[in-house]
């Protein structure tokens, strides 16, 4: 899950990465993997009859280019399945060798398209899971081309993004409350009865009729961030169904809102400086001095900004925009790292936001037209508020503030604030499922980058101890995730875990 505070998706399906490093630690891990097949369940699960019409509908693939695509229906309300309905659109991109099945993956969020993550399967997949799985991407429910919740207008996203997260003063405090308030009422006025039925728990029953739509005996499934915790969900409800399953970026699934943004506060607080010691060794560098010194000088221009914005073309960055521009682009170093420079550069020292303005952007999915290009705002509020609804007050909101003013100085502050999107919300039509044990079912992968800014490494360590047959790998990372980010190791040994089934030494490390 992204930081509540910055209030937008980080869009984590990427091209072009170059990888780096070499294997360390994984016996094996630099061998070609040769495929095995994959145990049905020794104890299938008998469909209740009620859901009948859904487990054995009929799937009717076309083609979208370098892809199948179809739509499977599911109940908006499994309590009431003869109650209405909703399509979800799916993705096949095709094994290119012999399959040993469907391989789901969803790339986190909440808010991020599968479907758009499935396609993108050449570039963001590693060729041996290619050639040995169908890649299967599924839209979530309420997200992308799956009857997608519609509540916030371009407008009023624009606000989101702008708002002031170091508010001085009752004035400034309730124009945070305010705006806070939008996405609330928003679903509530646009999103009709899916404004308690995108929860989690909902969401994975849908994975389970598309997999025994597709006719696969298991569920073979790659979740990375917000992923991790469907995947995880999916593990509690259908733990005999479970085939290969790796969650990469574990989002904790029992913390609640205030701990695990708190996580991601101190997460993104050591990420800053990591950022400002690379800043100091490059001559592009807006800032000066040491790393400590650099890093005071951006959160003084950040501060800067709150009474004078800087304009392009009649568009003023404020305080709360650049903000969310510097955290948007500190997720994965080796790319956000020159383009923040850079775009910092032309804003400190020319007073050009332009390029900042199209960072942000661009991992907003905002258009030069001033248009969103999709729901991933929307369906970030309506997911998370519904998972882990926020229960402070005004006053415990500001108290929090205050403290982690003081202790993340850099975005400790507006990602407190920021907890009150979800404060108000109505109760899920399924409880989340906060408890993860997974009895029964076969190993799952679970992977943890050490330094991740976003999911912390020692959030999948807590997952990995809680399932049953948990087996934890760890990166030594600053990257948010692991698989396909420049660790071999990493690569090769997920593949071999799909592939073959090999499981990795219990304490294994990639360097």
């Amino acid at each position: 899950m992204d930081p509540v505070g910055a209030g937008q998706l980080v869009r984590v399906a990427r091209t072009g990465l170059t990888l780096v490093s070499g294997c360390v630690l994984f016996l094996g891990a630099c061998s070609s993997p040769t495929a095995t097949p994959i145990p049905a369940p020794s104890t299938p699960k008998v469909q209740p009859v009620e859901l009948a019409r859904y487990y054995g509908q009929s799937i009717q693939w076309r083609n979208c280019g370098d892809a199948d695509c179809a739509r499977v229906v599911v109940p908006i309300d499994y309590a009431k399945p003869d109650g209405e309905t909703l399509e979800l659109s799916v993705t096949r991109v095709a094994a290119t060798g012999d399959s040993l099945g469907s391989l789901f993956v969803n790339p986190g969020g909440p808010g991020g398209s599968a479907f758009d993550y499935a396609k993108a399967a050449e570039s963001v997949l590693g060729k041996e899971l290619r050639k040995n799985f169908d890649i299967i991407g599924v839209d979530p429910r309420g997200v992308g081309g799956s009857s997608p919740v519609k509540c916030l207008s371009d407008r009023e996203r624009d606000e989101l993004v702008a708002i002031d997260g170091t508010p001085a003063g009752p004035t400034e405090i309730q124009a945070v409350v305010d705006a806070s308030g939008l996405p609330l009422a928003g679903c509530q006025a646009n999103a009709g009865n899916l404004i308690t039925a995108v929860g989690t728990a909902t969401t994975a029953r849908d994975l389970d009729v598309v997999r025994a739509v597709l006719g696969d005996p298991v569920l073979n499934f790659l979740g990375k961030s917000y992923g991790t915790y469907l995947g995880a969900v999916y593990a509690e409800e259908f733990p005999e169904r479970v085939g290969r399953m790796v969650l990469d970026g574990v989002l904790a699934p029992d913390l609640d809102l205030i701990e695990r943004t708190q996580g991601q506060a101190a997460g993104f607080e050591n990420q800053v400086a990591d950022f400002a010691r690379d800043c100091a060794s490059h001559d592009d560098c807006p800032f000066t001095g040491n790393p400590e010194e650099i890093l005071t000088q951006l959160r003084a221009w950040l501060r800067s900004l709150d009474g004078q914005p800087l304009t392009s073309k009649g568009r003023d960055l404020t305080e709360g925009m650049a903000t969310y521009a510097v955290i948007s682009y500190l997720y994965f170093p080796a790319i956000d790292y020159p383009a923040l420079r850079g775009a910092l550069d032309d804003a400190v020292n020319k007073q050009d936001p332009k390029t900042l303005f199209g960072l942000l952007d661009a991992r907003n999915a905002r258009g030069p037209d001033g248009k969103y290009e999709d729901n991933g705002t929307d369906a970030f509020y309506a997911v998370t508020c519904l998972d882990s609804p926020y229960v402070g007050t005004q006053e415990q909101t500001k108290a929090l503030a205050d403290d982690w003013a003081t202790t993340y100085p850099t975005f400790g502050e507006s990602l407190a604030w920021g907890l009150l999107a979800c404060a108000g919300w109505p109760a899920a039509q399924e409880p989340p499922i906060t408890a993860i044990a997974a009895k029964g079912a076969a190993p799952v992968l679970v992977i943890g980058n050490k330094h991740d800014p976003a999911t912390p490494g020692v959030w999948a360590e807590r997952l990995a101890s809680s399932l049953e047959n948990g087996h934890l790998l760890t990166w030594q990372g600053r990257n948010h995730t692991a698989y396909g980010e420049g660790s071999e190791c990493i690569d090769a040994a997920v593949d071999a875990f799909f592939v073959e089934g090999v499981i990795p030494a219990q304490g294994t490390i990639c360097e």
